[in-house]
């Protein structure tokens, strides 16, 4: 049959080209890929990972109707290839065509039912969803099918702390660590929510000891220390730059603000993470005139990452501050590409809220492209983030290394926050803090104060927030919380966990008189 993978490989010129043309899309060469992948598949139409990794090239151009269609050639090609099939729904759920993702899923465990990962995906898939029965379904008969499995087990346990079963989740995790998982994520996974769930139930030093254990386990699986050298390094090149930015650079970046053309505002929400962003996002989202991006991922591929591309000769400052007008506007044009898609045709957004707290680092870098950028920062008790960040379990990246340490965590809450102070200090931008505390006391005062800045007056409906939150999907680590009215046991969480925070308390004291905490 012609064009299939058989032929291809028959063909050490073309698989050669393959090899050539992959390595140009892990490079992020999107449009040399692209280019590289519309040919091979006009010789080879029939191979489906072909049409996988050509959707992949696209949506790295922005050209999605392109990626849609070759992830649609790709299913159609290979409607038995389980693994392949969750590959796709895994790239529509970054793509967040939520519902494209969700047949995926669906079709791959059709294609396979005695998959685990298949299962598992579509498990996790539903409770993302808020569809916690149909998860604890497709996990039972998972784990009917393989009931020793690492991974099915965990999430059972992850399951039945999310129906607010504490007791039978530490059973079920204490089983689990017991039997020594195999599977390196659970090994670790399961340590780390036994400490989530005995913290939940008013044991603290357990949960403290069961944490360290986890993340003294990560340490054992991965090379964290090429993570943190590379997280110093770039927290060396942003001191450099912020020493070198003042005022009167930022006012004439603000001056020097072209027209816009993408027809709505733009405002970045951020702060340190687990600062309340999420809460304070949901608030916003739910005015109708506001729409607001969950941990987006547009930014840092568009603009921050790019901006870390210094040309020989320069600083990171004289390269920011030198940037064309042609340069910013394309940056900007894409990164709105990427950013509204999602918008759904006809839409009455008059404002686009990216919640991000993370990229708070890269303010500089916002204010170039964006001078006109509304920008709000969450602030809450700097002993409550730092405790809270470091009981999350995250996927590892330059950031999240720093949450396996108490240290590491309380450096770069050092690091955000030092640099926030700085930028307020500057001024030359429109900005607002707005403290957890208050919003979960008074959540309209606080809320109201926000939809301000944005130049838009309070809707009945952001009382309302946790509502609009049950009918979308969220990416925060937190976003189970906010489907719920306001709660305040969150308030003062360090206490349980003074004893630990004791070697950090005069290092987070000044910013605990910044932000009007008591230290």
């Amino acid at each position: 049959m012609k064009g299939t993978l058989a032929e291809l490989q028959r063909s050490p010129q073309d698989a050669g080209k393959w090899q050539r043309t992959q390595q140009l899309l892990l490079g992020r060469q999107y449009e040399s890929a692209l280019a590289g992948y519309e040919a091979l598949v006009k010789r080879y139409p029939r191979i489906a990972e072909l049409w996988f990794e050509l959707g992949n090239a696209a949506a790295g151009t922005l050209d999605f109707p392109l990626a849609n269609r070759a992830f649609r050639k790709a299913l159609d090609l290979a409607p038995n290839h389980s693994s392949l099939i969750g590959l796709i729904g895994q790239q529509y759920q970054n793509l967040r065509q939520l519902d494209d993702a969700r047949e995926c899923y669906a079709r791959a465990l059709a294609a396979n039912p005695d998959s685990v990962d298949a299962r598992i995906n579509l498990a996790v898939w539903f409770e993302k969803e808020r569809r916690l029965e149909e998860a604890w379904e497709c996990i039972g008969e998972c784990l009917k099918r393989h009931p020793r499995d690492d991974q099915a087990r965990y999430f059972h346990a992850f399951l039945l702390h999310r129906r607010k079963q504490p007791a039978e989740a530490e059973q079920a995790l204490r089983d689990l660590i017991a039997d020594g998982p195999r599977y390196p994520y659970v090994k670790y996974a399961s340590r780390h929510l036994l400490g989530v769930v005995l913290d939940e139930l008013g044991r603290p030093e357990e949960a403290m000891r069961w944490v360290l254990e986890a993340k003294a386990e990560v340490r054992t699986i991965t090379d964290t220390a090429v993570l943190e050298r590379s997280y110093d390094q770039q927290d060396r090149q942003r001191r450099e730059l912020l020493s070198s930015l003042d005022s009167p650079m930022l006012a004439r970046w603000r001056a020097e603000a072209p027209a816009s053309d993408e027809g709505v505002g733009f405002a970045f929400l951020g702060g340190h993470p687990r600062s309340g962003t999420t809460l304070l996002e949901q608030i916003l989202d739910a005015h109708p005139e506001v729409t607001a991006f969950d941990e987006s991922v547009a930014f840092a591929q568009e603009i921050q990452g790019p901006l870390e591309v210094i040309p020989p000769g320069l600083t990171g400052i004289q390269h920011l501050d030198s940037l064309a007008v042609t340069d910013r506007g394309r940056m900007r044009h894409r990164y709105a590409t990427s950013l509204m898609r999602e918008i759904p045709p006809g839409s009455k957004t008059r404002l686009v809220l990216d919640k991000n707290p993370s990229p708070t680092l890269a303010l500089p870098a916002w204010l170039r492209i964006f001078p006109d950028l509304k920008v709000i920062i969450a602030l809450r008790d700097p002993r409550d983030v730092v405790i809270s960040c470091f009981f999350l379990n995250l996927m590892l990246n330059t950031t999240n290394v720093n949450f396996l340490r108490l240290e590491r965590t309380v450096k770069h809450y050092e690091d955000l926050m030092g640099l926030w102070l700085r930028m307020k200090d500057l001024g030359n931008f429109d900005w607002i803090e707005t403290r957890y505390e208050d919003l979960v006391e008074n959540t309209e005062t606080e809320g109201r104060k926000a939809t301000a800045l944005l130049g838009l007056e309070w809707n009945e409906s952001q009382g309302r927030y946790f509502e609009t939150a049950r009918r979308k999907v969220l990416y925060a680590p937190t976003y189970h919380d906010v489907t719920r009215p306001i709660y305040r046991t969150a308030v003062r969480r360090w206490e349980r966990y003074a004893g630990a925070l004791e070697p950090f308390q005069e290092r987070l004291a000044p910013y605990c008189r910044a932000f009007g905490y008591d230290a």
